[in-house]
Order: structure tokens, then sequence, then C-alpha cells
């Protein structure tokens, strides 16, 4: 039986070499192409019509979500398994709504990484026991009775971003692309604390209440690039 063709897009080269190598050690499983960046995974996916890419959504050149959204376009798109340390409910829900087909945390056991290929292969959803537990919980939580409209969010949005400075947009920005605190400062060149401040006083000005509102603010206002 032909093995089943995977692709990784990584930007850290030991977790992708690590990935390969549990990957290959599985008779059914081959990977056929590896990437660094957003970018360079776009163009070698189309090339080698992986049947599962495996996507960090936290790297250079294209953000995983700017992706994973592009990849829908191709002919022969492959099942996507994002891969990463975000547990934001609103988060997972919004890339199974770009195209998604499975979700896995980086902190998740080799085992598990191997079901997750596997499911999607099948053309089935794939969700560990954590983020399950983590949408259950969500579910439980009561709606608030003064929750906007999807409309009157859109135009809250729009008005307040003129209020943003040009370091509270790029945190904002960043965090929406998938980057952790660290990642931020690192690229920004400033200190994690400085990163935290810019995203509390970015979030009290937009009212946003967590990592799934700043990435739905971000799509609306085209920040990803996402049709």
């Amino acid at each position: 039986m032909k093995p089943i063709e995977v692709f990784l897009a990584e930007d850290h080269e030991l977790v992708r070499a690590g990935l390969k190598l549990l990957i290959n050690a599985e008779a059914d499983l081959r990977v056929v192409g590896e990437a660094a960046d957003g970018v360079t995974a776009c163009e070698l996916i189309a090339q080698l019509r992986p049947q599962v890419a495996i996507i960090d959504l936290s790297m250079p050149k294209m953000s995983g979500i700017d992706l994973v959204t592009r990849l829908q376009s191709l002919p022969d798109r492959p099942r996507i398994l994002a891969l990463t340390a975000n547990e934001d409910p609103g988060y997972i829900k919004l890339l199974f709504q770009l195209g998604a087909t499975g979700y896995l945390f980086k902190r998740s056991a080799a085992e598990e990484l191997i079901l997750a290929i596997r499911t999607v292969a099948r053309g089935e959803r794939y969700l560990g026991p954590n983020l399950v537990d983590l949408l259950v919980n969500q579910l439980a939580v009561p709606a608030s009775p003064a929750s906007e409209t999807l409309a009157a969010r859109k135009e809250r949005a729009a008005i307040s971003t003129v209020v943003l400075s040009d370091r509270e947009r790029d945190v904002l920005k960043l965090i929406a692309e998938g980057l952790t605190n660290k990642e931020i400062a690192a690229r920004m060149n400033i200190s994690i604390k400085t990163v935290e401040t810019y995203k509390a006083r970015g979030m009290q000005k937009l009212n946003l209440r967590g990592r799934a509102d700043i990435v739905r603010h971000a799509v609306t206002l085209g920040w990803l690039n996402i049709p």
C-alpha cells in the first residue's frame, strides 16, 4: 500500500527534524517535503501535492492562518493538520472555518501526532482529548446577554482601530498570526513585558476579550490577507 505523503511546515529545524523522524518511522507514512517559512511551504505544497500538510501557525514570511487559507484554492489541496501552542477555543474554531482538518497541540504525545495524521488523511476531522475538553468547557459557559452581533462588532472594530499606536497594532497583528509573546518580543526586539503592555493596551482600546477576538478583529480589517 502506498504510504500517506506528509509535508512539514515548521520554522524550527530541530522540531521539524523530530517530526520527520517520528513520521518516517511508520510504515504507512512518509515525509515528502518540508519548509521553514509560509511562502516556501505554499509553493512546495502546490508542487508536491501531499495528502497531509502539518502546519505550524507561527512561521515567518506568511502566517499559518494565511497559508491555511491559500491552500484552499489548490486543485489538489491537502488535508491540513494545524500544529500550535495556542489553546484558545475561539482560535480553534476559526482554523476549522478557514479549512483546517485537524488541530494538534505541540505538547501532544508522539502517538497522538500519528493518529491525527491518519485520521485527517481519511478525510475526518481530528481533535485530541484535551481539545474536546476545552471546547466542552467553553460551551458550558453561559452566553452574555450583552454580547454584540457580528455586524456591530465589525463596525466597532473598524472605527476603534484608529486609536491604536503602531506598536499596539503590530503586537495584535502578530498575536493574530499565532505568535507567542516570546516570539513577538524576539521579532520586535523588545521585552516580553513590553509585548504584554502593548497587548493589554490594544485589547483595552478595542474592547477585545481574548486571542480569538484579536484574530476576528484582524480578519475583519484585512491584516491577515484572508478573503
